[in-house]
């Protein structure tokens, strides 16, 4: 919902060879804000749907789990578990789940199928008035493509029972509507012991008609996923040779998964007035079944339990934006926001996927309504200012068939206030400063809790100056410094496979990202973070935020028309955070490189390889500090005291081989 205007005093270039990403001068309100296009989605490779968030600068996707699960997503100093304090959307429809099962704003990319992208729109921080819960850190829309070049089928083999097969078609009706249709079907086993046995389902089917600024779509999409899952084990385990690294300590762990959704957008423009409204609804399931303390609590029968959920999501969101032309040019906003969460919720204990017990069960029904209004006001061709207001009201009721009295209820409301300043471009320099609120929900269960209640929503505060530069032919850069605080962390407890409320935080970082096309046959990308995360209000010694990453790097480079063939390399590193408050244990740094190679056989007909973790790196994705865990009831493993970390390892080097017919 954000405008922005090219200056006339300084007319800014075109570089039509960065197709990758539409960062250019005068599109976006701050330095850390862009767009990714589908360009970049198809010169990159992707081991999971969920790694198109990867080319999000700053932000880096991993997987603790089996691969039917949410991702785990880091960005700006944030563990954000599978989703907390960052908003995704495809569509206009919501992904992160609140009062989830597993996680707090838990955000679910497996259904999405990368070829589909038209765009990503990324935002960082809280100051954009269109975003409300879960989008402290930032916020990603993806947006389904509504026309096809061309139809196609693609089919994808690997190594260790990787297979992909997927095919889209869009064609323009008799009437002038157009439609797209799109199948997937997938399954894979994985490196590990326990084999994975991913199958996943995927089908979407779009209706559309006029353009993006009048006109509509209409979309219906269904998903479903099983998996076993080797979740994360003892690291001495496997250092003694007790375990090898991709065994498991509960074979039978895993899950299965479903989500349908149906959703309508309308959009009118009219005498300088542009309305839009989307209305959907979102039908989710989930059982995952997990064991993170193994035989700790329950020595016979093992620590596994299950969370359990169904789920229906109704919303509506509509806007109303107008300019006023005069002396200085104002582009207001007025928009709504409703969604209402009608979720029933088991945990239980459980041994090999079978209940033994229910610890509880709960129903909620959460509503989450917003209104926001934001004026662009372009005072000077070298100055203009963005000023936003969000109000946002939660009420939750919840009621628990374990304890049949025990009926909660609550309600609470914020005001988000938001602002923006751009001055330039002076000599193809833009300038920004950002500041605002935003906020997260708390999960229901907790919000209504008769002993110790948690705040319903929770404020956010951040800051940012920034810059964006093409003063260097070919080169496009950005830097921004900022600053968030939360009045109280959502915090990812391993042991229990679970969010909660921790204390309140500050995180100070910077960013700088690169774009650079020397030539039309290279891109180069370089984007580098690196975050300062600390506790506040509590002693300086145990002030670290457990599973802060504090340093990232992407660096890219894709070389075209060597020949037939294009090729990119990848390189990824994560640098080390802390896993204790007092920083006594840390994780190791990982470097990954990844290749992706692409020919086009002939004008129908290509073909793509992909090479992850080229140099075969043992690294992990994910680590934890487990406590007095004692892992594996048997004489032939020792029993652990203490401490422990653990460790879910990164996938060896695999080979991926597609072949695409277009029609």
């Amino acid at each position: 919902m954000n405008c922005v205007y090219a200056l006339a005093h300084e007319t800014v270039p075109t570089i039509e060879v960065v197709a990758h990403y539409d960062n250019s001068l005068g599109s976006s309100n701050a330095s850390s804000q862009g767009s990714i296009t589908s360009a970049l989605l198809d010169n990159r490779p992707l081991m999971r749907p969920g790694d198109v968030l990867e080319y999000v600068p700053g932000m880096v996707v991993t997987q603790h789990s089996g691969d039917g699960k949410a991702n785990q997503y880091f960005l700006r100093g944030f563990n954000l578990d599978h989703g907390t304090d960052f908003a995704t959307s495809l569509n206009g429809m919501p992904i992160n789940m609140p009062s989830h099962a597993h996680g707090q704003g838990y955000s679910d990319l497996n259904f999405l199928i990368p070829e589909l992208v038209q765009r990503v729109d990324y935002r960082k921080g809280p100051y954009f008035a269109q975003d409300g819960d879960f989008a402290s850190a930032g916020a990603a829309d993806f947006h389904y493509k509504t026309r096809l070049d061309k139809d196609f089928t693609q089919l994808t083999l690997g190594q260790r029972g990787y297979g992909r097969a997927m095919g889209a078609a869009s064609h323009e009706l008799n009437n002038g509507m157009r439609y797209v249709a799109a199948m997937e079907l997938m399954h894979n086993d994985g490196p590990w012991t326990v084999p994975e046995r991913l199958q996943r389902r995927n089908g979407v089917f779009m209706l559309s008609d006029g353009s993006r600024t009048n006109g509509w779509t209409a979309s219906a999409m269904h998903y479903t996923a099983r998996w076993n899952a080797t979740d994360q084990i003892p690291l001495s385990m496997v250092e003694s040779g007790q375990l090898g690294r991709f065994d498991s300590l509960d074979p039978s762990d895993g899950g299965h998964t479903q989500r349908s959704s149906a959703s309508v957008d309308w959009r009118q423009t009219h005498d300088g007035i542009t309305d839009k409204v989307l209305l959907y609804a979102i039908r989710s399931e989930l059982s995952l079944f997990s064991n993170f303390s193994y035989y700790s609590t329950r020595s016979t029968v093992g620590d596994q339990f299950m969370q359990q959920e169904q789920r229906q999501v109704y919303g509506l969101k509509a806007s109303r934006q107008w300019t006023l032309e005069g002396a200085t040019r104002w582009v207001n906003t007025l928009g709504l926001q409703a969604r209402s969460d009608v979720v029933d919720m088991d945990l239980a204990n459980t041994q090999g996927r079978q209940r033994n017990d229910w610890l509880r069960q709960d129903h909620v029904h959460q509503q989450l309504n917003g209104v926001f209004g934001e004026t662009q006001t372009m005072w000077t061709t070298w100055l203009r200012t963005q000023v936003g207001l969000r109000a946002d009201q939660y009420n939750t009721y919840v009621s628990n068939a374990n304890t049949p009295n025990l009926l909660g209820a609550a309600s609470s409301a914020l005001w988000s206030p938001k602002f923006t300043a751009v001055l330039g471009p002076w000599h193809k320099t833009e300038y920004f400063l950002n500041a605002g609120h935003g906020f997260h929900s708390n999960d229901a269960r907790g919000v209504t809790d008769p002993h110790q209640p948690t705040p319903a929503l929770v404020r956010s505060r951040g800051y940012e100056v920034g810059i964006k530069t093409e003063a260097v032919e070919g080169l496009q850069s950005s830097l921004a410094l900022w600053r968030l605080n939360f009045a109280s962390e959502l915090v990812y407890v391993g042991d229990a496979g679970a969010t909660e409320a921790g204390a309140a935080s500050q995180r100070t970082g910077v960013e700088f990202n690169n774009r650079w096309t020397p030539n039309r046959r290279w891109v180069i990308d370089a984007d580098l973070a690196w975050t300062r995360p600390r506790a506040m209000n509590t002693d300086a010694s145990h002030a670290y935020i457990p599973n802060a990453v504090e340093s990232v790097a992407l660096l890219a480079a894709t070389v075209k028309d060597v020949g037939r063939w294009n090729f990119t390399a990848q390189l990824r590193h994560i640098g080390s955070a802390a896993l204790a408050e007092d920083n006594r244990v840390r994780t190791s740094p990982s470097t990954v490189v990844n290749f992706k190679a692409r020919t086009q056989l002939d004008a129908h007909q290509s073909v793509h390889i992909d090479v992850f973790n080229a140099m075969n790196q043992r690294y992990s994705d994910i680590a934890y500090l487990g406590h007095d865990l004692k892992p594996y009831a048997t004489p032939s493993t020792s029993v652990l005291h203490g401490d422990q970390v653990q460790v879910h390892p990164g996938e060896p080097r695999t080979f991926r081989v597609t072949y695409t017919q277009q029609y």
